[in-house]
């Protein structure tokens, strides 16, 4: 092998060099790689070395790049962006009705909706095998983090196509023993209620009404979990702000408000619109979609 072709750049080596641009870490690299930290140690020197250029600095900021990584990290991104429209391209032509479909959900919406659906959609299309991820986080759909999101917000980015299926109601919920929270002077008193807060910081509609309606020193109990929390209430820690269609269908908690004006949000479902024709997209995003729109008076709490 000549001398140019052992030093040269390979398209092996550029998901190294995504994930150590991106993470900036070498845990952080290893976990988006699905590799131990000690191989993506060993990869990158041996990259280094056989380039004869730095990549990276090594600083207590984690791992920067250098001038020449930066070129080789961008030119690393425009591959992977012409790969990924590449292959949305050619998904969106699919139309068997089978397949492996990637959906991202909340955790919440995990518990207390998705399993009934799924098994709906299964007896349905059997030949369509479903790979959940819960995670609250916005996972990339143009990169394929997942073929379909169910989202508490609209869509920003006009790549992305989105129905509204439903708004979601929150109110607050007590055990048996908690009598009804009412307002004075247009506010609750929770002088003598013990509340389930969030960590913080809470990236979340009811952590942002908790931080701004509850005196700190009436949380006793803080959870950055939806389904925890309704199951502290139930256990008697306190009161916690709930989504109604989680809540209400536990017949050992009650509602101690009203639907709460604020905070409120929407149900999206949401795919790229490269794979919105997509068959089994399409069939999900019908009979997963049409599902909740029917069960919404559940979500938005007037059941």
């Amino acid at each position: 092998m000549a001398a140019n072709e052992e030093s040269a750049l390979s398209v092996a080596d550029l998901p190294l060099i995504l994930a150590l641009s991106r993470e900036r870490t070498l845990a952080g690299a290893a976990e988006r790689l699905d590799i131990d930290l000690s191989t993506v140690f060993r990869r990158l020197n041996t990259l280094e070395q056989r380039l004869r250029v730095r990549l990276f600095d090594r600083s207590p900021r984690g791992y920067q790049l250098t001038a020449a990584g930066e070129r080789a990290a961008a030119g690393a991104e425009r591959v992977e962006t012409e790969l990924l429209a590449l292959d949305r391209d050619i998904s969106g032509r699919d139309q068997q009705l089978s397949g492996v479909l990637r959906v991202t959900a909340s955790e919440t919406l995990s518990h207390a909706v998705l399993p009934r659906l799924f098994a709906q959609f299964h007896a349905a299309h059997p030949r369509i095998q479903l790979v959940l991820t819960i995670d609250n986080r916005m996972l990339d759909l143009g990169r394929r983090e997942a073929d379909i999101a169910l989202r508490v917000r609209r869509p920003t980015d006009p790549a992305l196509f989105g129905r509204r299926l439903t708004g979601v109601a929150w109110a607050l919920y007590g055990g048996p023993q908690h009598g009804t929270l009412r307002r004075e002077a247009g506010a609750f008193n929770f002088s003598r209620e013990s509340v389930i807060g969030w960590e913080e910081p809470a990236r979340i509609v009811a952590g942002d009404w908790i931080a701004a309606n509850v005196p700190s020193d009436r949380i006793f109990y803080r959870s950055n979990s939806l389904v925890n929390q309704l199951m502290a209430v139930r256990a008697g820690i306190g009161i916690a702000l709930l989504p109604c269609y989680l809540a209400d269908a536990d017949d050992r908690i009650r509602r101690i408000t009203g639907v709460l004006a604020e905070p409120a949000s929407e149900l999206w479902i949401v795919t790229h619109k490269d794979l919105r024709n997509t068959a089994r997209i399409r069939a999900f995003l019908t009979v997963i979609g049409d599902a909740i729109v029917a069960a919404r008076r559940s979500f938005e709490g007037q059941a």
